[in-house]
């Protein structure tokens, strides 16, 4: 009766692992950008102010608003609302019931990005200037298994993703900021990549480039080293917003998710990632909303600016669509629903939040 009962338990695990399609997972963070676009499109109270419009609220409407809130999101976000609707699911709005928020207490970028990659919202970072993270991230866990040695990298557009995780212990490449591209042997592109990016205007000094750089060099390495596993940090939406300039703020949105296009317009018809290829789209924090004026902030001061969103499309993510049922999700399950899409269950010597179920075809 015990062999029947082993047999049985690993023609379940034999089974299961069959049915697990991805094989590659790219995740993809737009820098602070508000769930509140996301769901709702361009907010006609901070284009109509002459402080945030940059003196084109007319440009600003005849652009991204419509009458109904499903038009203005899809005219802002035309991919997220035709295709990963249609194809996957999409989490946080909160108007719904789906509630997406940040576990750690400080709602800004780097707590944000460390418990997106670790899966434990360390009380301890509480800093963008924090050293390098002393913790073992997803990527840096995955780049230790035998099949995904030498197949994860990473580019953001901040610098500070160096430190976030951790390159010089993890072994990952991270192209962050102004990092060249391609190291000694780079391709025709990836060098004019360089030339570009070395003469390119600097609106935030050094520490972090235009988005333009940090995506096509990760197109370019999609294309040429085909990783398994891909981080994209875009960040001009968090600048914008900082600066107060809303039109700025929505063309970025609106540029990254015709990049996501692009990018998933790739992956679909390139054999190695076509039907196994995951992808995940997030953000670190949210922004404030019930000041309007606050929308340009985040942090704990600031209200609303824990709430985030996520979406997810991929071979094992049944489609959902926009979820409309009451929960509570956490951006430090994130970490580990990376590694089971992939197959793997994360570990660390930290503790690590579960994975978000939702977003399998099959029970765990």
């Amino acid at each position: 009766m015990g062999r029947v009962f082993l047999f049985f338990i690993l023609l379940s695990s034999v089974a299961a692992k069959a049915q697990r399609q991805t094989e590659t997972i790219i995740i993809i963070t737009t820098d602070g950008f508000r769930w509140q676009e996301v769901f709702k499109g361009m907010d006609s109270a901070i284009a109509n102010n002459p402080k945030f419009n940059q003196g084109d609220s007319a440009y600003i409407f005849k652009t991204y608003w419509s009458d109904t809130e499903n038009e203005r999101r899809k005219k802002l976000l035309p991919f997220l609302w035709s295709t990963v609707v249609t194809k996957g699911q999409i989490f946080g709005n909160r108007n719904l019931g789906s509630g997406v928020d940040n576990a750690n207490p400080y709602w800004f970028s780097y707590p944000g990005y460390n418990e997106i990659m670790t899966g434990f919202p360390d009380t301890a970072i509480n800093s963008n200037s924090y050293p390098p993270n002393p913790h073992v991230t997803v990527l840096e866990f995955l780049n230790n298994q035998p099949k995904l040695k030498g197949k994860v990298a990473a580019f953001g557009a901040w610098d500070a993703f160096d430190r976030i995780l951790n390159e010089s212990r993890s072994g990952i490449p991270v192209v962050s900021g102004y990092n060249l591209l391609g190291g000694k042997n780079p391709t025709s592109n990836e060098r004019l990549l360089n030339a570009m990016l070395k003469d390119s205007h600097r609106p935030w000094g050094e520490e972090e480039c235009f988005d333009m750089f940090t995506h096509f060099g990760a197109l370019e390495y999609l294309r040429t080293k085909k990783p398994k596993v891909l981080y994209i940090a875009y960040g001009e939406t968090d600048e914008w917003a900082h600066a107060g300039a809303y039109r700025s703020y929505l063309d970025a949105g609106h540029q990254v998710d015709a990049w996501i296009k692009g990018i998933w317009n790739f992956v679909q018809t390139d054999p190695q990632y076509k039907n196994k290829t995951t992808l995940f789209i997030t953000v670190d924090h949210g922004r404030g909303d019930l000041k309007k004026e606050e929308w340009t902030s985040h942090g704990n001061k600031i209200s609303d600016s824990h709430e985030i969103w996520f979406a997810v499309m991929g071979p094992d993510t049944p489609v959902r669509g926009e979820l409309n049922t009451p929960m509570q999700l956490y951006q430090q399950q994130f970490a580990q629903s990376f590694a089971k899409l992939l197959g793997y269950t994360y570990k660390a010597s930290h503790t690590i939040a579960d994975e978000i179920r939702y977003i399998f075809k099959m029970k765990k």
